[in-house]
């Protein structure tokens, strides 16, 4: 039996939430006693990388005509592979790609699905793990029958360290079909870190009063190297992109630290942010909901805080 991990090829590299289903993966295959094992599709330059988190054996499907990504197609393959290997768990990134594939392999493997996991699995008794509920107001255990599983993890749910194990890289023996599907154009947003992937944001809403004024969120961001985000109006009334648009409706993220700035926190912001390890609210209305949330409050005006904030950041890092 063994434990396998798919990792994402995104342009010819390996996303942080491939590595942080690696990490997690290794720890689960150690506490069963099982080898670990990681499948790509399509040439990927960075496979070393996921030695660092403990791959020791990668199993590469290189077929140089995938370029997109066909959720059927893909769920063939995998689940072949995971029959292959004997795999009673088949690991993804809690990303669109894993949640489109992870229900089909599921169906494949006659296996439990559980998606959004953020704890390693207990396998004392049964096998059992852990998800957020309510949009992280409760927190469940799902008790999985049977010997097979397939999990997705959410992004930045467990802290990943170096193990540095050393890979036996091969190519499957899986063909990998034909895909039915022509993809004619593919839009993306280049040059920061996206917004389920990133560890620092920066965030702002309606208290920034215009467009005109998110220069003093991007400098702070840029100071940090944080990703921006913004409320739901602000991305509706086109202030800002709607790929930014954090919230219920929106992208749920999980960031190390999460800076609301000028948002009052109605309850579908909250339910996309609320599993941040850190919370900072700056807003000039000390009654506002946001600051029940917050692990740090700044009660003030943003277009005063903000600045001395970026300049405190900058003096602290020069030093």
């Amino acid at each position: 039996m063994s434990v396998l991990v798919f990792a994402e090829n995104f342009k010819g590299l390996c996303k942080k939430a491939s590595l942080e289903a690696v990490f997690y993966g290794n720890k689960l295959a150690s506490a069963l006693g099982q080898d670990l094992h990681v499948l790509t599709i399509g040439e990927i330059t960075n496979l070393e990388d996921l030695a660092l988190y403990g791959a020791t054996n990668i199993h590469q499907i290189s077929k140089s005509s995938v370029v997109d990504f066909d959720s059927q197609q893909f769920a063939k393959a995998i689940s072949a592979q995971a029959d292959a290997l004997e795999a009673s768990t088949v690991i993804f990134a809690h990303s669109a790609q894993g949640k489109s594939v992870a229900g089909r392999v599921a169906v494949r493997m006659q296996a439990g699905l559980v998606s959004a996991v953020n704890s390693i699995p207990e396998i004392s008794d049964g096998f059992s793990v852990g998800k957020s509920l309510f949009s992280g107001k409760a927190l469940a255990k799902y008790q999985i029958e049977g010997n097979k599983r397939v999990l997705t993890l959410v992004g930045n749910a467990v802290l990943i360290e170096e193990v540095s194990a050393t890979p036996n890289i091969q190519d499957s023996s899986i063909a990998l079909e034909e895909s039915k599907i022509k993809v004619v154009k593919t839009s993306t947003v280049e040059g920061i870190v996206p917004l389920p992937e990133a560890e620092l944001v920066v965030s702002a809403g309606r208290g920034m009063k215009g467009p005109e004024n998110w220069g003093v969120i991007e400098e702070l961001a840029d100071a940090m190297g944080a990703t921006t985000a913004c409320s739901r109006p602000v991305a509706d009334a086109d202030w800002r992109p709607h790929h930014e648009h954090v919230g219920q409706t929106g992208v749920a993220i999980r960031p190390n630290l999460y800076i609301a700035i000028g948002i009052s926190g109605a309850i579908q912001h909250l339910a996309g942010v609320n599993n941040s390890k850190v919370i900072v609210v700056i807003n000039k209305d000390e009654e506002a909901p946001f600051f029940k949330a917050a692990d740090y409050g700044i009660v003030g005006d943003l277009f005063d805080v903000v600045p001395k904030l970026t300049a405190a950041y900058n003096k602290v890092m020069a030093n």
